[in-house]
């Protein structure tokens, strides 16, 4: 399974995200969309209009996860390095590995990484 993981700021959009895939994508097509719980709903936006399941994953679970990108803004705030690596890799399952290091869409708003899980 790939998994497209997403963090995004309060200010970002659809487009936002829309942008943050197509930059992370290299090609790939993800199975499922990703992010932290508290700020699913954009996401499910996304996932309507590629459609793609959206699924929201929880702080502690993403805690757990280590990323390749560390942003001291977000580890300070989430308790992760980042927010779209370490939803992707939750969800991609134990095992799961980084397709993408972290993007950021051209507006700076979101950021979207892929992961692949142990059973692709």
């Amino acid at each position: 399974m790939i998994v497209a993981g997403f963090g995004y700021r309060s200010g970002a959009t659809l487009d936002s995200l829309r942008d943050a895939y197509r930059r992370a994508r290299l090609g790939q097509e993800a199975d499922v969309l990703a992010t932290v719980e508290d700020k699913l709903s954009l996401l499910h936006d996304l996932g309507a209009d590629i459609r793609r399941p959206a699924v929201g994953i929880s702080s502690k679970f993403m805690q757990v996860q280590e990323t390749e990108t560390v942003s001291e803004v977000v580890l300070a705030a989430r308790g992760v390095g980042s927010v779209a690596e370490a939803a992707a890799l939750a969800a991609a399952g134990p095992g799961a590995q980084l397709l993408s290091t972290r993007v950021v869409s051209e507006d700076g708003r979101a950021t979207c990484a892929f992961a692949i899980g142990e059973d692709e």
